[in-house]
């Protein structure tokens, strides 16, 4: 059987026919194509993000996770003057943290000034979290659950890390997926260089492309439009605290070269290709993406940056989690009724050169259309964040354009899934 129709049939809602599924596909498909707007569309209306810090030693190493959800909680309502109380729900996305961050998200939700009638919970799908947390909102409008709510990620990698599993039973060795959901994320990136032939040259040519596209982006100033700056208190190594201003992106490296990423020694393995060049950097940040049922934000006079066409998570082997994008691309795409040639943009998480340039290839994606102001590489991955950040940086980059577009955001999943969204910009 075709992989896509099995993926199909997995997502279909339960006691659902493959008929109503199709006839859905192809509605979501032939509005797609065709730009169709309807009030019950679910529409991205603004997002913000903070700066993204360097783990343990940048601008955000002494800075609580609830400080900096706060600040962009905060800015994107104040953006678009909305009250917090015209909230239905806030879903925010997070992974190291107890609890996925039960608490730390309900102090952010008070920090902010919200309401306690205004609901908050959290979200840990790892890698994808963030994304997850807009996934489930849209999916709370389209229930008419509600008709606005807030789609938060944040991480502090600072402050904790991701070396505890929590609690497994010890039958978990017996069983070869089980297994291989604890291998390290470094040896899955080898896995995936090693099966599918993806060189060091390749891995280190695709790092040195994500660092000059963040440089020039950078520079340019494209990404002052979604960076709330942010005022924190920095401690130095003698305890003498400092008040700084943070709006740049710590791990952009202007001056990378392809020597240099060439002299770096494998991080994982003596005989590995993945090294911390061509790896995502470890990362302290936020974001907060505003989305609504169309009616609903037309009637408040708010506006529409984007449109949720479709949205697919699929499994794959926990042991070469980083093929998440090649199959969950696919499967999304498939939903709103396109292919590749349709999607001016990609926004694919870059967990690891090897995987992203394994996902590139096999989905046959002209390099030029992928992470055109770079992406975790160059900027860093805090890991609840990045599919919140993702968003809003691939909408910006399609408003820039000017023009009606689709744009795919995606990334792998640690312990073998993608995930998969696609979004239409309507045109100015």
């Amino acid at each position: 059987m075709n992989r896509l129709k099995i993926i199909s049939r997995h997502l279909s809602p339960r006691g659902s026919s493959d008929t109503t599924r199709d006839l859905q596909v192809a509605r979501c498909g032939s509005a797609a194509r065709d730009g169709g707007a309807s009030g019950d569309d679910v529409v991205v209306v603004h997002g913000r993000r903070t700066a993204i810090g360097k783990a343990k030693r940048g601008a955000f190493k002494d800075t609580t996770p609830d400080e900096l959800l706060s600040a962009v909680m905060t800015a994107v309502l104040t953006d678009v003057g909305l009250s917090p109380d015209q909230l239905g729900d806030v879903c925010v996305g997070n992974v190291l943290q107890p609890g996925a961050g039960a608490l730390m998200a309900r102090v952010a939700h008070f920090l902010s000034g919200f309401p306690e009638s205004v609901p908050v919970y959290t979200v840990n799908r790892q890698c994808s979290s963030g994304l997850q947390a807009l996934l489930n909102i849209a999916g709370s409008i389209r229930s008419r659950s509600i008709d606005l709510g807030l789609a938060c990620g944040v991480e502090s990698m600072s402050l904790r890390s991701v070396g505890n599993p929590g609690d497994l039973s010890s039958r978990l060795m017996d069983n070869d997926k089980a297994r291989d959901c604890i291998i390290p994320m470094g040896i899955t990136s080898e896995n995936v260089a090693e099966r599918f032939g993806v060189s060091r040259e390749k891995q280190d040519a695709f790092a040195l492309s994500s660092q000059q596209k963040a440089a020039r982006a950078q520079g340019s100033g494209r990404f002052d439009q979604e960076i709330v700056p942010v005022a924190v208190t920095m401690v130095d190594s003698d305890g003498r605290e400092r008040q700084v201003m943070v709006s740049k992106d710590d791990g952009v490296r202007a001056g990378t070269t392809m020597e240099g990423l060439s002299k770096l020694r494998p991080a994982f393995k003596p005989d590995g290709s993945t090294t911390a060049g061509n790896s995502s950097q470890v990362s302290d940040g936020a974001a907060a993406v505003l989305i609504g049922r169309r009616s609903a934000v037309e009637a408040l006079g708010l506006p529409v940056l984007g449109v949720l066409r479709a949205s697919a998570v699929v499994g794959v082997p926990p042991d070469v989690m980083g093929i998440g994008p090649a199959v969950a691309i696919p499967a999304a795409l498939q939903q709103a009724g396109l292919t590749v040639d349709d999607v001016d943009v990609f926004e694919i998480n870059e967990a690891f050169a090897s995987q992203a340039v394994y996902c590139v290839e096999k989905l046959g994606i002209p390099m030029e259309k992928v992470n055109p102001n770079g992406g975790a590489i160059a900027l860093g991955h805090p890991l609840g964040c990045t599919g919140a950040r993702q968003v809003m940086t691939l909408l910006n980059e399609l408003q820039r354009r000017g023009r009606r577009a689709f744009g795919v955001v995606s990334m792998c999943i640690g312990t073998g899934m993608g995930a998969a969204a696609v979004f239409e910009y309507p045109g100015p």
